[in-house]
């Protein structure tokens, strides 16, 4: 079947299975996140057990992201080839054996061993590359801003460990939480392989890996789009993973507390995101985008000017994190109109990996610059206003003539 061919019936009638693929996808994608995020969570509990400085707490929360990143280059390629129904399940077994090493890791107190372990933890953050192609396939591309912003909810586990992880230590001990986890993870693989089903239209792509990853990066959607990604979603998992430290040394709140107001800033992306898409197929993904940008680029500022609690710090931080979720739906709704079809898996990859890059640096320049340059935290919210008004006048001049041209 022909792309055009295959286009066209997706564009006239519904397939049928579309909303039971889709809501297992965004299930498993919250699922595999909440694994990605166990560390984060939990890092003010190993800044006090193993003495951390800011630097050495800063790496470990961010160790993970890295994996999680990188990962989702071979893995997009990959999924164009055996779609989302195999790689959903095999990438959630796999992680299930880090999430147990790191307990052990916490339970002999070792720094080393956490980095290493969260380093492979990293691969549950890879399945957004899996999602993305997988409930492309099952969507007319006039759905797809729609379909791609529900599944990129399921970013939402990140709320759902900031909330739990800590009181989960609390309720049932430490090595029982990551227990659960893997059990969890354990039964989602199950779910994804007996309950998930590839799209009809969905062709494996068979050509090899390095040659379709280098045909993927000379198309400048894939630039520009990993750019783009990598300010709105590394701006969401840079807060997400380092918040509750943030919250910690700002506010001094203890781990529970500031896991509870963690969650509250992942619900409001995980709702703006959806709603991205939805807008991005109604008014354009530029103007998402823009909007988006520009509303981070404003709230960095008053973030930085530390606003008292309880309302006015919690008022930005979810008003930051909705336009951050925001400008998240409205990337992937532009990926899905401009990335050639055969190809959605391997470019989302690459833009995927630039958007889990982009939240891996922000939390090491936190804790670096912290207590030792003038603003502490301030000097990184003031970078990430300066960036986010560079990608705000790239998405309105930059992107002009692509968009012309698609």
């Amino acid at each position: 079947m022909s792309a055009s061919t295959t286009a066209a019936s997706t564009a006239t009638t519904p397939l049928t299975g579309h909303t039971r693929n889709l809501a297992l996808a965004t299930f498993a994608f919250a699922v595999t996140f909440w694994a990605w995020n166990l560390i984060g969570p939990l890092g003010v509990r190993y800044t006090q057990q193993l003495g951390l400085s800011g630097s050495q707490k800063a790496l470990l929360v961010a160790t993970p992201v890295l994996v999680g990143s990188l990962g989702r280059i071979p893995v997009g390629a990959l999924t164009d080839r055996f779609g989302g129904r195999l790689m959903f399940p095999v990438l959630t077994l796999l992680s299930v054996p880090f999430v147990l090493l790191v307990a052990l890791a916490g339970n002999v107190k070792s720094f080393a061993l956490l980095l290493v372990f969260g380093f492979f933890l990293g691969i549950a953050g890879t399945t957004f590359a899996v999602g993305i192609p997988f409930v492309n396939a099952w969507f007319a591309p006039a759905r797809r801003g729609f379909a791609t912003g529900v599944f990129g909810a399921g970013m939402g586990g990140t709320a759902l460990s900031a909330f739990f992880t800590p009181r989960f230590v609390t309720w049932f001990g430490y090595t029982a939480t990551h227990v659960i986890m893997s059990l969890a993870l354990v039964a989602t693989a199950a779910i994804c392989w007996f309950g998930m089903r590839n799209s009809p239209v969905w062709k494996p792509n068979t050509d090899p890996v390095v040659p379709k990853l280098t045909a993927a990066l000379k198309l400048p959607v894939t630039w520009r789009m990993s750019f783009l990604y990598a300010v709105a979603f590394g701006g969401f998992v840079a807060f997400s993973t380092y918040l509750p430290t943030y919250l910690k040394d700002i506010y001094s709140f203890d781990l529970t507390a500031a896991g509870t107001r963690t969650a509250g800033f992942a619900i409001a992306a995980v709702v703006a995101r959806p709603l991205g898409g939805i807008l991005s197929d109604r008014i354009g993904p530029r103007t998402v985008l823009a909007i988006s940008l520009a509303g981070t680029a404003a709230l960095a500022v008053v973030l930085a000017l530390r606003p008292p609690l309880e309302l006015p710090a919690g008022i930005a931080f979810v008003a930051i994190a909705f336009f951050l979720g925001l400008g998240t739906g409205g990337v992937f709704a532009w990926v899905a109109r401009l990335a050639p079809p055969e190809r959605v898996g391997t470019v989302t990859g690459l833009v995927g990996a630039a958007g889990g890059l982009g939240g891996y640096f922000p939390p090491l320049v936190m804790g670096a610059t912290y207590e030792k340059v003038f603003g502490g935290y301030g000097f990184g919210l003031a970078l990430l206003c300066l960036v986010a008004l560079g990608a705000l006048a790239f998405t309105l001049v930059g992107m002009r003539e692509r968009r012309a041209t698609a």
